[in-house]
C-alpha cells in the first residue's frame, strides 16, 4: 500500500492516465523558465529528503531498496511527472530536452551537452542500459501474453533502442503491444551510466528481453527467472562513487547528513543557483520542525503537523504552498465480516461521521474533508461529472435521524441505554484500527471513535504496531475496519483499482478484470456486481477498462464508478490531501509559488533544472 510516509503527508503518489501516441511535448520542452540561474553562486541549499531517507552505507545505486540518491538532485530521468490528470504523458523536461511519441515508441532527443560527472556525454549506451535494468527491476515487463494486447499499469515493454545520430534516440514498444502511458513510462526511467553499470549485466541481455517478450512459454519463464537473479545482483550493486548527469553530483552521506557538490558538467549548470545541497537525516516530525523554527532547511515537505505547529513555521519566515494531491485517507470494511456486509450499514455510519470534525483534528493543514464518496478526490471527480451526476452524488451529511432509520430498516434495534444491537440481538462494538506512527489516522481515529460512540455505537481506536503488519494483517482479513488510502489518482484506474482491484479479489490482463472472492489478496469482499440506477455494473471490469481507455473517452466509465462508490461506500472517503510544502525566502529566491503544479510535483533539484531557485 502506497501512504502518505507516516512523517510526510500528502505525497503525489500517483501518477497519472492517459491519452493517445501522438506527437507531444517537443514545445514545452523548450519552454522558458522562471529564472535566470546563478551558475553556483548561490551557496548551500539545505532540505531533506522525504521520500528518501539517508542511509549511512547505503550504496549510491538507485535501484537498491535503500539508497543514497536523491531525485532531481544526482538521480535523472529523461523527463519528470506533471501530475495533470487531463494529460498524464505531459512531462517536464530532464535529461530529453525533447520528445515524439507514436503508436511505434517514443523518439526522444537528448539535451544538447548532456554529460555525466566524469565529464562523458550520455549517449544512447546509457538509455539502452539503463532500460534493461527496468527490465531486471520487473518495472518495464514482461507481461503475460502481451502480443497483441493492449497492456496497463508499469509494464511498458521496450524491444529495442536505436540510435538515430546527433542525440536522437528512437525507443520502440513492442510490436502488437500498446501501452497508453508508454510515453510516461519510459521517461521517467531512471537513467544511469552504462560506464558504471554496464558491466552489472550479462551481454546477451537484451536477448533475454527478447525471449521474455516471445511466444514460447518456456523460453520466457527461464528468462525471466534470469532477470529477475541479475536484477537482484543490480540491487546489490555498490559504485565506488557516484557518477551523476543531474545537477549535482553526492561527495559525501555520513548519518547525519548527504552533501552533494554542483555537477560542473550538467547541460544547464548555469542555471543551478546552489553550489552545494546538504540532505539532513532526520528521527521525526519533531526533528523536522526544530529545523524549521531555526530557520535551518531551505525547502521542507509536508509534515503531518497540528495548527499551532503550523503556525511557529509561518512565523520563523517559511511561506507556505500548495499543490494538488490526488490521495484520500478513508475508512474501508471488510464485508465478509457482518454487519458490514449491509449497504445500509456503511451509509449509516457515513451519516454519523463528522468529516469537518474530524478533519480538523487528523489533518487540520494537510486536508480537506472530503465533500462525499466518489473513488476521486473532489477536484479531479469535480472536473469529469456532468452537472446532473455531481448532484445525484449523496454527501452524506451528518444525520443521525437518518442513520438510525437505515439500522432501524435493517433490522438492528437500540436498547434503553441508547446502544445499537445487531440483528441477531447481540451487542454491536467497532475496532477502528490504525497504524503506530500514523499521526494523522491516530487523532482522527480519536474523533470517529467518539462520534459512534455517542451514537450509540462503543467504538475503541486500536493501533497496530507498525505498517508492514498493518497491511498484512489487512491482507489477512483481521480488521473489520480500518484505515485505507483510496483516489490514488490523478491516473483513474489506479484511483478505482485501489478499491475494485487486487484487494477486493480482482486481477486485470489486457484491460479485462476477473474476480475471485477466495484470492489470497481479497480482504474487501465486495460483490462482484452492483444494482446503480437501475443497471447491473461490475466495478471491477470498469476500472480495468479505465486502464485501456484514453482520457478523452473516461468520462462514461469514471460516471459509473462514482455513482457505484457513493451508492455502496465499500470506503468512506474522510479527506483529501493537500500536496503541501515549505520555502524559506532567506537565502534563496524564486521558489515556485501555488499554481505552479507541475513544477511542484517534483523535487527542488528539478525546480532548479528549470531555473528556479536562486541565491539572494
Amino acid at each position: 500500500m502506497s501512504r502518505p510516509k507516516p512523517l510526510v503527508a500528502a505525497i503525489a503518489v500517483a501518477t497519472i492516465a492517459a491519452t493517445a501516441l501522438s506527437a507531444c511535448s517537443g514545445s514545452s520542452a523548450k519552454k522558458s523558465n522562471g529564472g535566470s540561474g546563478g551558475g553556483g553562486t548561490g551557496g548551500v541549499f539545505t532540505s531533506i529528503d522525504a521520500n528518501n531517507k539517508i542511509t549511512a552505507g547505503a550504496p549510491m545505486n538507485p535501484f537498491n531498496a535503500a539508497p543514497n540518491m536523491f531525485l532531481g538532485y544526482n538521480q535523472m530521468q529523461l523527463g519528470f511527472t506533471k501530475n495533470d490528470p487531463s494529460d498524464p504523458n505531459a512531462l517536464l523536461p530532464g535529461l530529453a530536452a525533447s520528445w515524439t511519441a507514436s503508436d511505434a515508441g517514443l523518439t526522444i532527443q537528448l539535451q544538447p551537452g548532456a554529460k555525466w560527472s566524469d565529464g562523458t556525454p550520455v549517449t544512447v549506451a546509457d538509455i539502452k542500459t539503463s532500460l534493461a535494468i527496468a527490465y531486471t527491476q520487473g518495472t518495464a515487463g514482461p507481461v503475460a501474453s502481451a502480443g497483441g494486447t493492449v497492456v496497463a499499469g508499469s509494464n511498458f515493454e521496450v524491444s529495442d533502442v536505436k540510435d538515430l545520430g546527433g542525440g536522437k534516440i528512437e525507443i520502440d514498444q513492442q510490436p502488437g503491444v500498446k501501452n497508453l502511458y508508454f510515453q510516461r513510462l519510459v521517461l521517467t526511467s531512471t537513467i544511469v551510466s552504462d560506464k558504471v553499470y554496464g558491466g552489472q549485466l550479462p551481454a546477451d541481455i537484451w536477448t533475454q528481453i527478447a525471449a521474455v517478450q516471445g511466444t514460447d512459454q518456456a523460453a520466457a519463464g527461464a528468462a525471466a527467472t534470469k532477470l529477475a537473479a541479475e536484477g537482484k545482483t543490480i540491487a546489490a550493486f555498490a559504485p565506488a562513487k557516484d557518477v551523476s548527469a543531474g545537477p549535482f553530483v553526492e561527495t559525501r552521506v555520513n548519518p547525519g547528513e548527504a552533501l552533494l557538490d554542483r555537477n560542473q558538467y550538467f547541460y544547464a549548470a548555469s542555471k543551478i543557483s546552489p553550489k552545494q545541497v546538504i540532505l539532513r537525516s532526520y528521527s521525526g516530525n519533531q526533528q523536522i520542525w526544530g529545523y524549521m523554527n531555526g530557520g535551518e532547511l531551505d525547502f521542507a515537505p509536508y509534515t503531518s503537523m497540528p495548527t499551532n505547529i503550523l503556525n511557529q513555521v509561518l512565523g520563523a519566515g517559511y511561506t507556505r504552498v500548495d499543490a494538488p494531491s490526488y490521495v484520500s485517507a478513508s475508512i474501508a470494511f471488510n464485508e465478509k465480516q457482518a454487519p458490514y456486509n449491509l449497504t445500509p450499514v456503511r451509509q449509516a455510519l457515513a451519516y454519523v461521521i463528522d468529516r469537518d470534525a474530524v478533519t480538523k483534528v487528523g489533518e487540520p493543514v494537510g486536508g480537506i474533508a472530503a465533500p462525499t464518496t466518489t473513488g476521486l478526490v473532489g477536484s479531479q471527480s469535480d472536473s469529469i461529472l456532468s452537472g446532473d451526476q455531481k448532484a445525484a452524488l449523496n454527501p452524506y451529511k451528518v444525520d443521525t435521524a437518518k442513520a438510525a432509520s437505515l439500522l432501524q430498516g435493517a433490522g438492528f434495534t437500540k436498547d434503553g441505554s441508547g446502544k445499537w444491537h445487531l440483528p441477531n440481538g447481540q451487542p454491536w462494538t467497532i475496532t477502528l484500527q490504525t497504524v503506530n506512527g500514523f499521526s494523522d489516522w491516530i487523532a482522527a481515529s480519536t474523533i470517529i471513535a467518539n462520534e459512534l460512540t455517542q451514537f450509540g455505537i462503543p467504538t475503541t481506536a486500536a493501533i497496530t504496531a507498525d505498517f508492514a503488519t498493518y497491511q498484512k494483517e489487512m491482507a489477512a482479513g483481521k480488521y473489520a475496519v480500518g484505515w485505507w488510502l483510496v483516489a490514488l489518482g490523478p491516473q483513474t484506474d489506479k484511483a478505482y483499482a485501489r478499491i475494485y482491484g487486487s484487494a477486493d479479489g480482482y486481477s486485470v490482463t489486457g484491460g479485462q478484470a476477473t474476480h475471485n472472492d477466495a484470492a489470497p489478496t481479497n480482504w474487501e469482499h465486495t460483490p462482484a456486481t452492483y444494482t446503480v440506477n437501475g443497471q447491473s455494473i461490475d466495478p471491477g471490469q470498469l476500472a480495468a477498462q479505465l486502464s485501456v481507455t484514453p482520457v478523452s473517452g473516461q468520462a462514461p466509465i469514471v460516471a459509473q464508478l462514482a455513482a457505484a462508490t457513493n451508492q455502496e461506500l465499500p470506503m468512506i472517503q474522510i479527506w483529501n490531501y493537500t500536496h503541501v510544502v515549505f520555502t524559506l525566502d532567506k537565502r534563496f529566491t524564486n521558489f515556485p509559488k501555488t499554481g505552479q503544479d507541475a513544477l511542484l510535483a517534483n523535487p527542488p533539484g528539478v525546480w532548479m533544472m528549470q531555473g528556479y531557485v536562486q541565491g539572494k
